[in-house]
């Protein structure tokens, strides 16, 4: 970006994200360049459209999109390449994009078109809307109470002022961008990359480790469990029912929830590894449900129920007694027997892809996958001696936090590509930095005066 200067001569303005344009550029409000149109199909064939976050107006089979999909799409709007696509309840979440393809999109969705198409390079436009300023502008043009539910009208669309340069100069800025944002983008593939390796690499230790130990010399021993291998030989294989208690968790009315003691959730499970002392949720219990029900260092807590198989048998291992806690019905709580499991090796173990596989393999799947306590007592454990639990949980923590600084490196340079890209596109869309190729004295459109210029109203 240092690179580029700014061009030779300026207009002042008054906007929001923005005090100066390039002399020759003009400003008009969006409904002087955009009308809104409601066509709309009369058989649902055309090719669906969607708004991305962060690819703009794409075909939809594309992207993971996870929303209700109609049986039919006749009376959806059609929108052609160049059309200006909102929605409009997602448009202060950069939820607009401009259409490269012919197809349909949702009724929610509104619909511009260009007045004078030839006047436009349409890339430019798309750039220039998604950019951070001008969500900004959508999201003081959005009306509502909560912020899930924020929509930009289309005529409050249409009252943003929207930067003019001359066709030369948009086509110009359109290739350098294309140019430097496949670039940027490249890196942030490869930082993605990166951490999708480094993720491996930690389960992969992980899995070695609780499987195999840490002491490369140490005899291994075929294990008759096809998803363990093999494993030390001076190394215990017991069924999950001798080393300890299962319990399912608590049930409770809907109004209990919200209010009062803390609660260990399906969600606070599935997501951590290790439960912290502060657990998402709350309930109201008495002290006889806190006593039956109580969350103690060294539980392991394991999913029991779910739409899919993938949610099935996730565990995670309290560290820390959590005073006054209860937990879900939909979670059955393990407690291991004294000085039999180490809860930092448990916790790695138990969340490890040899546990996992147990279950993947075991688990019937009818209407709702469910986790009975029988299957789970059935569970065999590979038991290293106690002090060996503790250097093997030492060792992974070791290894792991090596990657994570890695990780987070890698993801802290892919926010900052980011960053630079928005910072980029706006500063050159807006024409604070002129790309090389931009000659912005080639066309003069209108005379500027030396006051701010006026938005057409």
């Amino acid at each position: 970006m240092s690179k580029l200067k700014p061009y030779d001569s300026y207009q002042p303005v008054e906007l929001n994200f923005a005090t100066q344009i390039p002399k020759d550029w003009n400003i008009l409000r969006a409904k002087f360049i955009l009308k809104e149109i409601n066509e709309r199909s009369l058989d649902g064939t055309e090719r669906l459209l969607s708004v991305s976050e962060h690819k703009g107006v794409v075909p939809r089979d594309s992207i993971n999109v996870n929303m209700f999909q109609a049986e039919n799409y006749t009376g959806y709007k059609m929108c052609n390449p160049g059309d200006v696509v909102i929605n409009s309840l997602w448009a202060w979440h950069r939820g607009i994009g401009v259409a490269e393809h012919r197809g349909i999109v949702s009724t929610a969705y509104s619909v511009h078109r260009l007045k004078k198409p030839k006047e436009w390079n349409h890339r430019y436009l798309t750039y220039l809307l998604r950019t951070s300023a001008y969500v900004g502008e959508y999201l003081i043009r959005s009306k509502g109470i909560w912020e899930s539910r924020l929509q930009l009208t289309a005529s409050n669309f249409l009252d943003v002022p929207i930067i003019i340069p001359p066709l030369e100069t948009q086509n110009a800025i359109v290739v350098y961008l294309d140019r430097k944002t496949q670039k940027i983008q490249e890196f942030i593939r490869k930082k993605g990359r990166l951490i999708e390796l480094l993720e491996e690499e930690k389960n992969y230790i992980i899995n070695k480790a609780v499987t195999k130990g840490i002491n490369s010399k140490c005899k291994l021993t075929k294990s008759k469990y096809e998803w363990i291998d093999q494993s030390p030989f001076h190394w215990s294989v017991l069924r999950l029912r001798f080393l300890g208690y299962c319990q399912n968790g608590i049930s409770a009315e809907g109004d209990k929830f919200g209010k009062g003691l803390p609660f260990v959730s399906y969600s606070d499970v599935y997501k951590n590894s290790a439960l912290p002392s502060q657990v998402d949720g709350l309930m109201d219990s008495t002290n006889k449900e806190r006593e039956n029900y109580s969350v103690l260092s060294g539980d392991v807590f394991f999913t029991r129920t779910s739409e899919t198989i993938e949610e099935i048998g996730f565990a995670s291992t309290c560290l820390t007694t959590i005073k006054e806690a209860v937990f879900s019905g939909f979670l059955i709580r393990f407690r291991p027997k004294k000085n039999l499991l180490s809860p930092r090796f448990s916790k790695f173990y138990f969340r490890s892809i040899i546990h996992r596989a147990y279950f993947v393999k075991e688990v019937d799947l009818v209407t709702r996958v469910s986790l009975g306590q029988d299957l789970l007592k059935s569970l065999p454990v590979l038991l290293p001696p106690m002090d060996e639990q503790e250097e093997i949980a030492k060792f992974i923590e070791k290894e792991l936090n090596k990657r994570v600084v890695l990780v987070t490196k890698a993801q802290s340079e892919i926010e900052k590509a980011k960053e630079y890209q928005d910072s980029l596109i706006t500063q050159i869309v807006t024409g604070q930095l002129k790309v090389p190729a931009c000659n912005p004295d080639v066309t003069k459109r209108q005379n500027i005066n030396a006051k701010p210029l006026t938005i057409s109203t």
